[in-house]
């Protein structure tokens, strides 16, 4: 770290090789702006391309067969006038569309085709891999500052629904509006995620951010994960994502990134500092040693002297052996201190997960049981409408019934009434008569039954003179139109 107590420098390098980075991204080689290249400047999406007064003014100076495009994608115009080509890179999309048609003319990665200033416009967008940094600065559950930086890479898959959806209108980079979103879903993705986390676990197991921004990238360029359910063709942005990882997570806080760091400092200078007092006892025991030796050989000459001077020299050596003691004790009980609180500290996350895992669990239980009371409701609703669909069924049948049984009692009477008023149809559609006979009724018809009787008596006579087949259907056709009256 630096000078600065509140300045993290390792968070300072990390950003700026991620500025660095997306730098060299961007950075391309400049292509020199030709007349007619403003013919293909993009579209809004979903409409075909509008050309403006540079266009018009490029018609007048004429054609530029080597010119290039303006931006990332070099187009060439070939012809003049009304009679022109447009020639796209194999490594570009296209889309051509002409005044009054509906659909694209031509659609594709590399297609070129002949094109018409007065009625058609196209729109040109690369179609190589993309690569979005992404930068966010997120507050995990500790209510601590990490930066998590990462990169998504994704690429154009079906263009036909890409250019309808997304905004590809900038001249000079056409991918950076569709970017800017791509990378603001990406970090609200993150920062989620982030925030359902620890310091230690964004530090040491990245994996659940990757899945989640993964699952929700998808889900927005891609659409729903079933690819062959019809309910999600209009779903998706036309996109694919290639792949997304995070490189770097950083606490944003120096005080912080340094009490993370302290437990393993802490081990390593108590592995240091245990050789070093492992050095000195063997240190000891040698000094120990020769200054026996050399007291022996003095005893040899001054015995008295030797006596007083091993005494003394025994006595400081007692001091200097508890001074060592009380160090040596005094050490390892700080140690033990130490061990005990990261004892108690892991205790306490242990909790804590054991608590989350209840939690999660009388969540899923609560969901199996809604679960349960839809299905009971929609049980209950299915057999309902059974119950009402045989019910119906039951009344057809008896109103059937009922019309069957008023037909088989209708009475002699009515029948013969019905036979009356269906005589002006039937001798409507009686065929002219090749020649004419009269009969004479006589006797009294005054009385109903004697009318009908005479009228039978009429019919049977007439029918006699006609073939028997024709006058069969005659009589079943009345019969059908009485029955139906």
């Amino acid at each position: 770290m630096g000078s600065n107590p509140g300045k993290n420098d390792y968070l300072d390098q990390v950003v700026a090789q991620q500025a660095a980075l997306e730098g060299d991204l961007r950075s391309r080689k400049p292509v020199a702006p030709a007349p007619m290249a403003a013919a293909a400047a993009p579209a809004a999406p979903g409409g075909p391309v509008r050309r403006g007064a540079i266009a018009k003014r490029a018609e007048r100076v004429g054609p530029t067969p080597q010119g290039g495009g303006p931006g990332p994608v070099e187009v060439r115009i070939t012809g003049f006038w009304r009679w022109q080509t447009v020639l796209v890179p194999p490594n570009a999309f296209v889309v051509h569309t002409r005044r009054g048609r509906g659909e694209p003319l031509h659609i594709g990665l590399g297609v070129s085709f002949r094109f018409n200033p007065a009625t058609d416009s196209y729109l040109v967008v690369p179609g190589a891999m993309q690569t979005i940094l992404i930068n966010a600065y997120c507050i995990c559950s500790e209510l601590q500052g990490v930066l998590v930086q990462g990169y998504v890479q994704w690429i154009i898959e079906d263009f036909a629904t890409a250019y309808r959806k997304l905004d590809f209108s900038d001249a000079e980079d056409p991918m950076r509006l569709v970017n800017i979103q791509l990378r603001e879903q990406a970090e609200a993705a993150i920062k989620d995620k982030v925030s359902t986390m620890g310091v230690r676990d964004v530090l040491s197991d990245k994996q659940p951010i990757i899945e989640e921004l993964t699952a929700r990238l998808r889900a927005v360029a891609e659409g729903s994960a079933d690819r062959n359910a019809e309910a999600d063709s209009d779903r998706g942005l036309g996109l694919r994502i290639v792949t997304v990882q995070i490189k770097e997570a950083v606490v944003s806080s120096s005080t912080l990134w340094e009490n993370l760091q302290k437990p393993y400092r802490s081990e390593q200078n108590q592995i240091a500092r245990l050789a070093e007092l492992a050095a000195q006892e063997v240190l000891s025991a040698r000094e120990t040693d020769a200054n026996r030796v050399a007291e022996e050989r003095r005893i040899e000459n001054e015995r008295e002297l030797a006596e007083l001077r091993a005494r003394n020299e025994a006595a400081r050596f007692d001091r200097e052996t508890a001074e060592r003691l009380r160090r040596t004790t005094r050490e390892h009980d700080d140690q033990r201190a130490v061990a005990d609180l990261a004892k108690e500290t892991a205790l306490h996350a242990l909790r804590l997960e054991r608590e989350q895992h209840g939690e999660q669990a009388e969540n899923l239980r609560r969901k199996l049981e809604l679960r349960e009371l839809e299905l009971d409701g929609e049980i209950a609703v299915a057999a309902r409408r059974s119950r009402a669909a045989h019910d119906d069924a039951l009344l057809d049948l008896e109103r059937d019934r009922i019309r069957i049984d008023n037909t088989n009692h209708r009475s002699v009477a009515a029948t013969q009434a019905q036979l009356v008023d269906a005589l002006p149809q039937i001798v409507a559609q009686l065929p002219t008569p090749g020649e004419l006979t009269t009969y004479q009724l006589g006797g009294d018809l005054s009385g109903l039954s004697a009318l009908i009787g005479q009228l039978t008596r009429v019919l049977e006579t007439w029918s006699a003179t006609r073939p028997v087949s024709s006058s069969r259907d005659e009589l079943d056709q009345s019969g059908d139109q009485v029955n139906r009256r």
